[in-house]
């Protein structure tokens, strides 16, 4: 497989997951970019880093009772899957279903909420959905406890209509009004505590932490409602069968995915009245959405196979979010054969670079892109890629010693340096003064002479210090 096949697969990996290294790479390029694609989409087996074994080291993720709880888990999963696409996808679904803790305050039902993310995240989007509806933490989020045949609460429907499924511009107040009515009586069981404060507020280890879906039918608004043009005696499933078919949810959630996997789109609010940065690759995304009936995963291997998405004018134009640039970085490290303490500081690292999962800013999610990089941020970014990727002791840094170590007979230039470093950090394409730089600081040691497989002081900081000048490069720090 040649260089640039190569590197379309790191483009791939760096999307569909949070990167590859080099080996990786290598052990895919051997099925082919269509095949590789194929064995990502494929998450019926996924293996991660043991529960148990998370919990034996982190109690509170068995306890449940910090506010961070379940987060670390999930970093551990992500670090460590072989089915990196699926944790890539609780990440978007969790930026647009955005519930978090502020509110919820409650850690348990939005580790939960995430875990449902991930059962039904390629699948159906009606079934997502419902499933949706029916999220303990989802309903506590956006008030749908409070919402009562007659005394509708219209948050969970307008949020439903507008940030879930439509947008703005393709539904009526009274569209929300309607929806409201008809999730009527889908509320929470165990919940005595929203609405008595009494000896029932149990926090631990029962209480707030058993949630579950109740539908409670004497509670259900069971009159005909009007909706999007239709009218009927409707439930919470009518209404989403009804959403599901609308040409306005296909793109809504083709221009999603875009916006994730291909290329920046603007915020959300701004879709009314900018058009798609690709209307095209959007029109492409919703037939797919209807071919497939609302398959989400058909949509995803339309989107990765498709010319939009393998184009090199949007490689490295989308900046990691904290979430994918700390995953990656300890991906590339290997060095998670066990659960260790340190993690909690590297996942309070996410949060110093701006975003704590399980606790968005507001209903709207993240606000991603450019917003990542701000003064503050930048350097978090660059330190932490720097500090972990340096560390010549991990598995990952002596896979590349060892490579270096077979290279011309023990002697290696800094040209050969600086695109092994590259190479090893994922196929890394940079431009061609950022090489020059960093080829510059590679020659001020000279040429590293190998010592069987291991290396000098002196040539070990040359390696670390090539290896974090690129961590800080913008095609690193960028998808």
């Amino acid at each position: 497989m040649s260089n640039q096949d190569i590197q379309l697969l790191a483009h791939l990996m760096r999307r569909a997951g949070f990167g590859a290294t080099r080996e990786e790479l290598a052990e895919r390029s051997r099925d082919g970019y269509e095949a590789t694609v194929s064995r990502l989409l494929d998450t019926s087996n996924p293996v991660s880093m043991s529960e148990h074994l998370i919990r034996r080291f982190h109690p509170d993720e068995s306890s449940m009772l910090l506010g961070s709880s379940g987060i670390d888990a999930w970093l551990y999963r992500m670090t460590t899957t072989n089915a990196p696409l699926l944790e890539k996808m609780g990440l978007f679904w969790h930026g647009i279903f955005a519930t978090g803790y502020a509110k919820v305050i409650n850690a348990k039902p939005l580790s939960d909420q995430i875990r449902m993310f991930k059962r039904y995240a390629m699948g159906s989007f009606r079934t997502l959905l419902l499933e949706l509806s029916k999220d303990p933490a989802m309903i506590i989020w956006l008030d749908n406890q409070q919402n009562h045949k007659g005394a509708i609460n219209e948050n969970f429907g307008r949020e439903l209509l507008e940030l879930f499924s439509m947008g703005v511009g393709n539904f009526t107040e009274n569209d929300v009004k309607e929806c409201a009515r008809a999730f009527t009586g889908w509320t929470i069981g165990n919940r005595e505590y929203m609405e008595l404060r009494s000896s029932r507020d149990s926090d631990w280890p029962y209480g707030r932490i058993s949630w579950h879906f109740e539908y409670r039918p004497e509670d259900h608004d069971d009159g005909e409602k009007e909706f999007l043009g239709q009218t009927g005696n409707f439930n919470g499933e009518d209404i989403v069968d009804i959403i599901c078919r609308q040409p306005a949810t296909a793109r809504f959630i083709s221009r999603h995915l875009y916006h994730f996997f291909v290329a920046d789109e603007p915020p959300v609010p701004q879709w009314p009245y900018q058009p798609p940065r690709d209307p095209e690759a959007i029109e492409t995304l919703s037939q797919s959405y209807f071919d497939s009936n609302y398959d989400i995963r058909s949509m995803l291997r339309t989107l990765f196979n498709s010319d939009f998405f393998k184009s090199q004018s949007c490689w490295h134009e989308k900046v990691k979010s904290p979430a994918e640039l700390v995953t990656g970085v300890l991906r590339l490290t290997e060095d998670f054969e066990r659960p260790r303490y340190e993690t909690v500081a590297k996942r309070l690292r996410m949060e110093f670079m701006g975003q704590r999962l399980s606790n968005p800013p507001s209903v709207e999610g993240y606000d991603g892109g450019l917003t990542w990089i701000d003064t503050g941020a930048l350097v978090e970014r660059m330190n932490f890629a720097s500090e972990e990727l340096g560390n010549t002791m991990t598995p990952g840094s002596q896979a590349l010693i060892r490579r270096l170590a077979a290279d011309n007979g023990g002697t290696v230039t800094p040209e050969r340096l600086v695109d092994v470093c590259l190479d090893h950090l994922g196929a890394l394409s940079v431009q061609e003064e950022t090489r020059s730089r960093l080829v510059e600081y590679a020659a001020e040691g000279g040429d590293i002479q190998m010592d069987g497989h291991t290396l000098g002081e002196k040539a070990r900081q040359s390696v670390a210090g090539v290896v974090q000048l690129i961590a800080a490069t913008p095609e690193f720090q960028r998808a």
